[in-house]
């Protein structure tokens, strides 16, 4: 049986989705798809956190499904600029995991992870795919993975 480590983006998919089709990501759908494939070893969530309620409902969601919700605090910078990204910390996890793996899979369309799974594959010969909207992720990250896998109608809610 397969492994598969699995690395959810969660503002790249929600805004992406958000943007495209007016509607969210379903996550539990991905989830039984991925169940179909292989035992999923590892499932990271990575969000910001604004401590409101329905985040929270939402993060308690993840975490029933079977994700490890993995939260860093919306920062408001003095400018009105906002930061809350993940790029770094899914880097470390995705390089710590790759080499246990069979697997790996990333959803986000930010095309910074192209250089991630061009350096997972060689080091590990490690199969990658990357779930994306297809008009919003990068040409790079597609083609860097062993298989694009497009978010579409049948993973939306």
């Amino acid at each position: 049986m397969q492994k598969i480590a699995v690395f959810v983006d969660v503002q790249n998919i929600y805004y992406t989705t958000r943007h495209t089709y007016g509607r969210q990501f379903n996550y539990r759908k991905l989830w039984q798809h991925l169940l179909l494939q292989g035992d999923v070893v590892t499932a990271y969530a990575y969000a910001i956190d604004r401590s409101d309620d329905q985040q929270r409902k939402f993060q308690d969601a993840l975490k029933h499904i079977g994700f490890d919700v993995k939260l860093k605090p919306f920062i408001q910078r003095s400018d009105g600029s906002a930061k809350g990204d993940w790029d770094v910390g899914i880097t470390i996890d995705v390089l710590q995991v790759a080499e246990s793996v069979d697997t790996v899979i990333l959803l986000s369309g930010d095309g910074d992870f192209a250089i991630l799974l061009d350096t997972i594959k060689a080091r590990h010969q490690v199969r990658t795919e990357v779930y994306g909207v297809p008009a919003l992720t990068a040409n790079t990250l597609m083609n860097s993975a062993t298989v694009f896998n497009p978010i579409d109608e049948d993973f939306l809610l």
